[in-house]
This record gives C-alpha cells, structure tokens and sequence, in this order.
C-alpha cells in the first residue's frame, strides 16, 4: 500500500483539519509520511503548528478507516488519485481548496485540452433541456475532444450528461457521496454509462451519505477541474450560482444563457449577467468564440529565442512552450508542461506581456504576437 497515498488521505479526515491546512502542513513537513511518522520531530522545526501536529499521535482509527478504504477501491477498480498522480485534474491542482485525494471511476482523460462545466436548477424547464441538447450537439461539431463536466443530480445536471453521452462526448459526474452508491437512485443507468464514457469522481470515502453540506463541497470540484462553468437555469438562489461564484474566485471564466425576465428559473442566470458575474451565451459559437478555442490555421511566424535576449532563462523557457502552440494556450495546461507554480507564472507572463512577447486572450489563453 502507498504509505504517502494513505497519510494523504487521512489527513484531511482528522478533527479541525481541512483541505488548506492539510496542504499546508505537507508544505512545511515536504511530504504527508514525515507529518504522520516524525512529528514530534517537527513541532521543534514549526512550533506554531503544535496543535495541528498533537491532532497525528491519535489517528489510528482514522488510519484503519482509510487503509479499509484503499483496499475498497482496489477491489472495485477505483483509481486514488492524489496530487502526484498524472491523472489528477491538473486545473483542479491549481484550487488552494482542492481535495488531496479523488476517487475517480471511469476512462475519460480529466486533463483534456478543454474542459467545461455545465450546472443550473433541479426544477429544469424545457427551455433548459432544449439549451442543453442545441448546445451540446453544436459544441460536439467544434469541440469533439471536449469535457462536459456535471454534478449528476435532478434536473440541468442529468440532461446535460445525458445530451453528452447521445453525442458521443465524454462526461464526468462529480458525487456529493462515496462510490459505493448512486444517488439519486434514478440516474444509476445513465451514471452506468458515465463509466464507460467519461467517469465519476469524488473525495468522498464510501459510507459517506450525500448530506447537504457536501454538494456545496462538490460544487467546488465541479468548478475548479474546468476551464468554464456554464449556467444554464437558476433561480435567484441556488447550488449552481454557488459554482459560479466558486468559478469565479479561481479565475475561471463564467458564462450564464439568459432567459425571460418573469420566468423564475431564468433571475438567476439574468442576474449573473446584469452584474457581469458572467458573460451571456447564446450558442456553442459564442463559447468557442469567447474561450479562443477556434482552431481554424491561421498563418503563424516563428519566433527564435535568440531574438529575445533581454529575456531570462525562465521567460524564454515559457517562449518555447508557446512556440509549439501557434493557436495559443491555456494558462492551467501551461502550468502542466511548464511544471511551475501559477503564482509564479503569472509573474511570468505579465512579465513577457509587458515587454511586447505575448498577448492575454479570453479564456485564460496566451499567445506569442
């Protein structure tokens, strides 16, 4: 069993310990196994975490729980996925919030060129499931790689997974619960197909029950492993306008369809864009448009490293990249084939903005000039 595997998980299961600390206790230690296997060396090192570090000397159940766990997931073909993990969402490893493990069930690729999340009311109408069929079928036509990512409960979410799978696009439910159960019971046969057309994913452990409090915690993931939430129906309040404004404090690019102003599953999109929390969409062409995802040729000039010799090694290291994207790149898949820190890279990148390199585009996207 991976030793780091399990602490990783474990640790966020102790009493006061969430997501952010968790990841911030590895940080000082440089790995989980030293935090559970030396601390009473490091209470010497980081006094000020004394406390957090009092909270390992009792966790053997919490322990037994989490090797019972990964032996659950053996058993069922679950992947664990922790933050060294290739497959673990890259976009999601960018969330100081994001959950040290995932469980994940399914052949899709988290990590595709485009990714998006489709969210909204439970109290669907057919104009929502009408949105939701159009846009899916016509997004297939110019994205055929792309990610359509749902959180699998009542209403947009189900028809958007659904209007997926029929277009032959790969789609990924995010669960309020354990994989040991689908809730609601109802979609089990289109979760079924999920499987072998996309996947399911959680950081929860089986035997957790979908308790309110942990769809506001799903709709987290749902928000931070895409490059753009989509709200297609919501009232003035509501779970999907949580993802939204989630989307938004990770930098992330949100889009709302409007919808009759008195129709009350349409306040909460028409809101959404009244106060520029997200930008109105219409169709898949305004989405492609707006995320620069348009991957027509367009004439490209090559530029050499060696005509930029004001620039750092690190500032050329990242013209490279660019140069084997001619049509631009994401930042979040930037970070990936850079391996730098977003903190870091964005310094990087306003850097190279600012001297005439590279220009920001929609989408989160950079291109060479």
């Amino acid at each position: 069993m991976d030793k780091e595997l399990l602490y990783r998980l474990a640790l966020p299961q102790l009493p006061g310990i969430g997501p952010i600390s968790a990841r911030n206790l590895i940080r000082l230690a440089g790995n989980a196994t030293t935090l559970f296997e030396h601390q009473n060396e490091l209470t010497d090192i980081v006094p000020e975490a004394t406390s957090a570090f009092k909270k390992l000397l009792d966790c053997s159940d919490t322990l037994r729980l989490c090797e019972a766990e990964l032996r659950f997931a053996e058993k069922n073909r679950i992947d664990c996925l922790d933050e060294r993990n290739e497959k673990y969402p890259s976009r999601l490893r960018e969330c100081e919030d994001a959950p040290l493990v995932v469980f994940y069930k399914g052949n899709a690729d988290l990590n595709k060129t485009h990714v998006i999340s489709m969210v909204g009311t439970r109290n669907v109408s057919e104009y929502g499931k009408d949105i939701c069929t159009r846009f899916i079928h016509d997004l297939k036509e110019l994205l055929p790689d792309v990610l359509i990512v749902s959180g699998l409960a009542y209403g947009v979410d189900i028809n958007a997974h659904r209007a997926a799978l029929q277009n032959g696009l790969e789609t990924v439910g995010v669960l309020a619960h354990g994989l040991d159960r689908i809730y609601p019971a109802v979609h089990r046969k289109t979760a079924t197909e999920m499987v072998n057309q996309g996947g399911l994913l959680t950081e929860f452990m089986s035997g957790t029950n979908p308790d309110r409090q942990n769809f506001i915690k799903r709709n987290r993931i749902v928000a931070g492993m895409a490059d753009a939430t989509l709200v297609i129906e919501s009232a003035e309040k509501g779970g999907s306008l949580i993802t939204a404004d989630i989307a938004q404090s990770y930098h992330r690019d949100c889009f709302a369809f409007p919808g009759r102003i008195y129709d009350p599953y349409s306040a909460g999109c028409n809101n959404l864009i009244r106060s520029n929390r997200a930008a109105l969409l219409q169709n898949a062409e305004d989405l492609v448009a707006a995320m620069n995802w348009d991957n027509r040729p367009a004439p490209v000039h090559s530029i050499q490293r060696q005509l930029f010799p004001e620039l750092d090694e690190k500032e050329k290291f990242i013209v490279s990249i660019l140069q084997k994207h001619p049509d631009g790149i994401q930042v979040n898949t930037l970070v990936v084939e850079s391996n730098i820190a977003i903190n870091h890279l964005t310094g990087i990148m306003f850097n190279l903005e600012m001297k005439g390199i590279i220009r920001s585009m929609a989408g989160g996207m950079y291109k060479l000039i």
